[in-house]
């Protein structure tokens, strides 16, 4: 029983050790609402304090991934000359650990081509789910998207609804 004990003990103390404390997992949610003012602005001295430098970045706008702030920036901008009124609504988001999970609603007005569709000026709105992974620095060093193209190409009316 003793050893049980012990053993109980030593599992609830790894536990609480490996989590993040509570007042970083606030931090990492108070950037992410500067980062929905940093997409939406598109503003590179928010982006360098958010965004670490060495963190890649996968997009449609771009072969090979995009590094840093200015690289999440140049995906802001390429979505820009397509849509230049997008917009990121920060909706919901949950925090555990280095990690926050953020739902956004992305909306704009199709007045430049789109991967080959020339303007239709429509509108869309599409809800997009994002996790955004921190360092120990509270810089985001990745950004995995749930695909949201789709609600996009729908709203142009590239796809069928």
């Amino acid at each position: 029983m003793k050893y049980l004990v012990s053993l109980c003990c030593a599992f609830l103390m790894l536990v609480a050790c490996s989590k993040q404390p509570d007042n970083n997992i606030e931090a990492n949610k108070a950037a992410m609402k500067r980062f929905e003012t940093m997409i939406n602005t598109a503003d590179s001295n928010i982006a360098k304090e958010l965004v670490a430098n060495d963190a890649p970045f996968y997009t449609p706008a771009s072969p090979t991934p995009l590094y840093g702030g200015e690289g999440y920036l140049s995906v802001v901008h390429w979505m820009r000359q397509s849509f230049p009124d997008v917009q990121w609504k920060l909706e919901d988001m949950v925090a555990e650990g280095n990690v926050v999970a953020v739902r956004w609603t992305l909306s704009g007005t199709h007045e430049g081509e789109f991967m080959g569709m020339p303007a239709t000026g429509k509108h869309f709105s599409t809800s997009v789910m994002n996790f955004y992974y921190f360092n120990d620095e509270g810089k985001i060093i990745n950004d995995i998207a749930a695909e949201g193209m789709i609600g996009i190409l729908r709203g142009i009316g590239m796809l069928d609804k």
